[in-house]
């Protein structure tokens, strides 16, 4: 079966509302929301079946405090329906498929029809506009290619900025410092993990960072700071942006923060539209408040999306830049929380921590195990390569008192040689749990 109602054209007048006010967004998202709840309900079993057992409807959406009335999605509905029971419409309209690695359990499918695919180059142009990026930059893209949204999602939206393309993808870092340095490019989508592998490798050659063309930096795929903003400015001289999305609710391009306030993350409410929930009761919160960010797509044919549990930990803020409101920069990760003998934290509170120690560089690992009765953690983080004399003890000394005084618990502090630790080539690893499995 398939929806009556019309879904709405990304490029059309009134898809566009960066600037607009918050009442024509409010009647958009609206108008929006109703379409997408009932092509999801007339054409994917799984969400008639899950509406049908909470007792809603579409119909019962009036107003959009209302979508609270229906259920969530997890990631977990995705992987039991996979790999296409997700989808809402035939196989031979999807133009492409996504998935996630599976390395937990089975991947997590996405599907894009053709428009679909034009409404995610739309969106990450305007990413990228609002990130500082102009037409006619050329744009050295280092995420991922293939399965994963990264490198494709970058590359698309770049294009259609206007943009030249260096279409790098992860890995072979002398590779990418030899193409920075002859192609040139004005800005780089990476993630900021593998940006500091990038810095240190020109380091170890004798390239200073601030000398390459680079002019702007566009981040993502994992949480990191406003230490680590700072970091890699200093570093490389150039403006550091971040990008937020996930393959569950499009890829990049779901959120941008904007180069001129840098003050979080303008979401694109016109095509998703965002809560903030208590994790642990699912009860919707106020903006301000801190908890769990949750998507509902709203002009997305081939795999609607609706309610999605992110895990991510962020807040709602006002609009600033533009009309549509802000996340801030995400906290951390429900499943990337550590439960340290009572005590809550999460690996972005470490990095935080790590780049107030001068003599540390921000590559670090959280490592858990439990010799005895009770859970221990150790830090490992490297020094500074270009530290003169070993300082190590007393950095390890000034890092433990530091997540002592500011978190509340006793680490140990394991501080290395650079270059010693893992490096990825896309999101950062930086949890390991060592513990005996129940």
């Amino acid at each position: 079966m398939t929806s009556t109602l019309s879904r709405p054209t990304a490029g059309s007048p009134e898809s566009n509302l960066e600037f607009a006010s918050r009442d024509q967004i409010a009647a958009t998202q609206l108008a929006r929301l109703k379409w997408s709840l009932r092509h999801a309900y007339d054409n994917v079993p799984h969400y008639r079946a899950a509406f049908d057992a909470r007792g809603v409807h579409p119909d019962d959406l009036q107003e959009l405090s209302d979508l609270r009335l229906f259920p969530f999605t997890a990631k977990n509905d995705l992987r039991e329906n996979y790999p296409f029971g997700m989808l809402a419409v035939p196989q031979d309209q999807v133009s492409r498929i996504h998935a996630s690695s599976g390395t937990t359990g089975r991947p997590t499918v996405v599907g894009y029809t053709a428009r679909d695919l034009d409404t995610w180059a739309d969106l990450v142009a305007r990413s990228l506009r609002a990130g500082g990026v102009r037409p006619g930059d050329k744009v050295h893209v280092a995420y991922g290619y293939g399965l994963f949204t990264g490198g494709l999602g970058a590359h698309y939206g770049a294009e259609r900025l206007g943009c030249t393309v260096i279409p790098m993808s992860g890995g072979m870092t002398e590779r990418q410092i030899q193409l920075i340095e002859d192609f040139r490019p004005d800005a780089i989508m990476v993630t900021p993990s593998y940006m500091l592998t990038i810095v240190d490798a020109m380091l170890a050659k004798g390239i200073d960072p601030t000398t390459t063309s680079l002019r702007t930096g566009v981040f993502g795929a994992e949480p990191w700071t406003e230490q680590m903003r700072r970091e890699l400015e200093q570093q490389l001289g150039m403006d550091a942006v971040d990008i937020y999305g996930l393959s569950e609710v499009m890829g990049p391009g779901v959120a941008q923060e904007c180069v001129e306030t840098k003050d979080g993350l303008h979401i694109w409410e016109d095509h998703f539209y965002p809560e903030i929930i208590d994790p642990m009761t699912g009860e919707v919160l106020p903006d301000g408040e801190e908890g769990e960010l949750v998507f509902t797509s709203l002009t997305k044919e081939a795999m609607p999306i609706i309610r999605y549990r992110t895990r991510d930990l962020t807040r709602l803020l006002p609009g600033t830049a533009r009309s549509m409101r802000r996340m801030q920069k995400v906290t951390g990760r429900t499943d990337d929380m550590i439960i340290l003998r009572g005590v809550n934290l999460f690996p972005t509170q470490i990095e935080e921590l790590i780049l107030g120690v001068p003599t540390l560089a921000p590559q670090f690992q959280c490592v858990l195990e439990r010799p005895g009765r009770m859970d221990q953690m150790t830090v490992k983080v490297e020094y500074r390569h270009d530290v003169s004399g070993d300082h190590r003890g007393a950095a390890a000394a000034q890092l433990q008192s530091l997540i002592k005084d500011r978190i509340g618990v006793s680490v140990a502090v394991d501080v290395v040689e650079s270059g010693v630790l893992f490096r990825s080539t896309g999101k950062a690893k930086r949890l390991v749990d060592n513990r005996p499995k129940a």
